[in-house]
């Protein structure tokens, strides 16, 4: 995810504010432990990314300069996540990026579903959802952090669609203030049921077999 160098020195400043929740440090829950720990931390080698790094190289040349530009460690990470959830519907909202390649192969049977957002607006985006993104759904990955309404609207109409094991990631929850304003919301929802913050993605979880609570992430 590449950014603008105030955003960067932003990020800078709120990783050094997050020193002591790395890791997991202080989370008394197992299953957030296990999930800050043995997910997001994971360190495990899969074969896939050496296959998905010369999968992006062949196909750079098909896009835009941006299509390439995200971070290698959150690429793997959702990899992780979505190989972590199980997932059989996945919808991809946001700007085309590589990242789609780290979705799909985590969940080669999975049923991908990907929204350009450059064609749409908040007032637009929604009959398209409604028309084309599979119920239930399973994994939601929302990368579009300069339309915070889009980004608002497109979870408003995705929660309702949302069950016990779904997974909602959202990017950019604190680049900007609408964001973190989006966030705030996000977490403060009823049919949330665990969150976890990570500075540059926010991560919904809806299994009310958890206690309601809320995670900062230092990733």
């Amino acid at each position: 995810m590449s950014l603008p160098l105030s955003l960067r020195l932003k990020r800078f400043a709120a990783r050094m504010c997050r020193i002591t929740h790395r890791r997991g440090y202080g989370v008394h829950s197992p299953s957030a432990f296990n999930f800050i720990a043995g997910v997001i931390y994971e360190r495990t080698a899969y074969y896939s990314y050496a296959e998905l790094a010369q999968e992006e190289r062949r196909q750079a040349h098909l896009h835009e300069a941006s299509w390439c530009e995200e971070k290698r460690r959150f690429k793997r990470l959702l990899f992780r996540l979505a190989n972590f959830s199980q997932a059989r519907t996945i919808l991809d909202v946001g700007i085309p990026a590589a990242s789609a390649l780290y979705l799909q192969a985590a969940r080669t049977g999975a049923a991908y579903h990907g929204v350009d957002t450059r064609t749409y607006t908040s007032d637009t985006v929604e009959d398209t959802l409604l028309r084309s993104f599979p119920e239930p759904l399973d994994l939601l990955f929302v990368h579009d952090y300069h339309q915070p309404d889009l980004a608002d609207r497109v979870m408003q109409v995705c929660m309702p669609r949302a069950h016990a094991h779904s997974m909602f990631i959202i990017q950019g929850i604190g680049y900007t203030p609408a964001m973190q304003q989006l966030w705030n919301q996000l977490q403060a929802d009823e049919r949330v049921c665990v969150s976890y913050d990570l500075y540059d993605l926010g991560i919904l979880l809806f299994d009310f077999t958890k206690l309601k609570q809320d995670y900062v992430v230092r990733f």
